[in-house]
C-alpha cells in the first residue's frame, strides 16, 4: 500500500481535497459488506478514494467517477494507471451536472464529494440509478460545522442552504434510512429501504 500513501500525501501537501481516514473507514465497513458491483463517485479528485474503494468490489466490479478539473484528471489516471485499475475505475470527464443525466447505470453505492451547492441535484440524479438496497455516501455533509449552527455568511451561504436541503431530502424520504455522521467533515449515509 507505499503508492497508495504517496498519493495520499501528495494530495495533502498539494492542499488537494481527499477522503479523511475515519470517514474512509465507515465507508470500508460497508462497502465491505455490500461488495458493490459498481460503484459512482461525483468527484475523483486525484482518484485517491475511488482506488480505496476499488479494494472492496465485487469480482468484476467497477467504480464510474466524474471529474471536471483537468490537473486533476491528470493526476487521477495517473495514479489510477500505477495502481493497475484502469479496468477498474472510469473517469468521465467533465461536469457531473451534465454527465449525470447522461447516466443509465444502476449503481450498489454512491459517493458524493463535489461542489456543495450542487448536493440536492446530485442526490436526484443518484436515487435514480441507485439499486436496491443501494447506499449513498455524502461527503462534508456537516460543511465545518456551518450546516447545523445559525451560519450565514454570504460567501457559503448557498452550499450551506444547498447542504441542509440535502439533509431534509434524506431524512424526510420514506424509501431511505438516513444517518448523519460526525466523522470528518460530517458523512450522510442514506440506504434505500424497499
Amino acid at each position: 500500500m507505499m503508492m497508495l500513501d504517496s498519493i495520499k500525501e501528495k494530495a495533502i501537501e498539494e492542499h488537494v481535497p481527499i477522503i479523511m481516514d475515519d470517514t474512509l473507514r465507515v465507508i470500508e465497513k460497508y462497502l465491505k459488506e455490500i461488495k458493490p458491483k459498481a460503484i459512482l463517485e461525483i468527484g475523483t479528485a486525484v482518484g485517491y478514494s475511488a482506488i480505496c474503494f476499488s479494494r472492496f468490489l465485487a469480482k468484476d466490479g467497477v467504480i464510474d467517477t466524474i471529474e471536471r478539473d483537468e490537473e486533476r484528471i491528470k493526476e487521477a489516471k495517473i495514479n489510477i494507471k500505477n495502481m493497475n485499475l484502469e479496468n477498474k475505475i472510469h473517469i468521465y470527464e467533465g461536469d457531473a451536472v451534465e454527465i449525470l443525466p447522461t447516466l443509465n447505470k444502476k449503481y450498489d453505492a454512491v459517493f458524493i464529494d463535489a461542489a456543495k451547492g450542487k448536493y440536492p441535484f446530485f442526490l436526484k440524479e443518484s436515487l435514480r440509478m441507485l439499486s436496491d438496497n443501494g447506499i449513498i455516501f455524502a461527503d462534508n455533509i456537516l460543511y465545518k460545522g456551518y450546516v447545523m449552527s445559525d451560519y450565514n455568511k454570504h460567501k457559503q451561504r448557498t452550499a450551506v442552504r444547498n447542504l441542509r436541503e440535502y439533509i431534509a431530502e434524506t431524512t424526510q424520504n420514506p424509501n431511505l434510512k438516513t444517518e448523519i455522521l460526525e466523522v470528518g467533515d460530517g458523512l450522510a449515509i442514506s440506504k434505500k429501504v424497499n
